[in-house]
């Protein structure tokens, strides 16, 4: 199945250079490309793609008003498309907006191509993807604006000892594959545990994971890194 790629950014090097690549691979075809939010949201009710690969920062509206309203079109499990955000290092503050509006990926624009079309892949089929750096920026945004989760945490009810093991690597940004290299078991297994997960606790995605984590105090925060 070819995953259908909408682009949306305000450099026009940056399209190209995703175009590009995409053109290059079987599977991947970009059907659109978009300079600003309000463009990016036509084109996706538009063409319904799998996947928008968004920027923050745009001119009119932002990349996060975009994927709030991108995401709110949905029509139905499995039919909405679905945003990879791809923002600068300094431009990650906005990540945890963008995350609650609805994107399943979040990529810094200094990562290899590769590893952004893989993220494309990932997300298409239906998972998430965090860059470890925005991961680890986004628990200290998240916990500074959310001082009061440190008087009183989200509770886990339901879950098991061994899934809040789980829930806290989904938390510290690890993949399924180093989910588990860490608790010694198979891929398949930890993703079975995610899909408990996601169940339990009427996640979305590992995105959402990633918040719950959060607010239950799964996750610490070194702010010296």
């Amino acid at each position: 199945m070819t995953v259908r790629v909408v682009l949306a950014d305000d450099q026009q090097l940056i399209r190209t250079a995703l175009r590009m690549v995409m053109a290059d691979i079987e599977d991947m075809e970009v059907v659109g490309e978009a300079e600003n939010g309000g463009e990016a949201v036509a084109l996706a009710l538009r063409l319904r793609p799998d996947v928008v690969v968004m920027d923050i920062r745009m001119p009119g509206m932002d990349g996060i008003e975009a994927t709030r309203r991108i995401t709110a079109d949905a029509a139905g499990p499995g039919s909405e498309s679905r945003i990879v955000i791809l923002t600068t290092f300094d431009d990650d503050e906005y990540v945890y907006g963008a995350l609650r509006a609805g994107a399943s990926g979040f990529l810094v624009k200094d990562m290899g191509l590769d590893d952004i079309i893989t993220a494309v892949r990932v997300v298409a089929a239906g998972d998430a993807l965090i860059a470890p750096a925005v991961t680890r920026r986004l628990i200290q945004d998240f916990t500074a604006a959310r001082p009061e989760l440190a008087r009183e945490q989200r509770e886990l009810k339901g879950v098991t000892e061994r899934e809040r093991e789980v829930l806290t690597l989904v938390g510290s940004g690890l993949s399924n594959t180093e989910i588990a290299e860490r608790l010694f078991i198979s891929v398949a297994t930890a993703k079975t545990y995610l899909t408990r997960l996601l169940s339990k606790l009427d996640a979305r995605d590992r995105v959402q994971l990633v918040i719950i984590a959060y607010e239950a105090g799964l996750v610490s925060v070194n702010r010296s890194a």
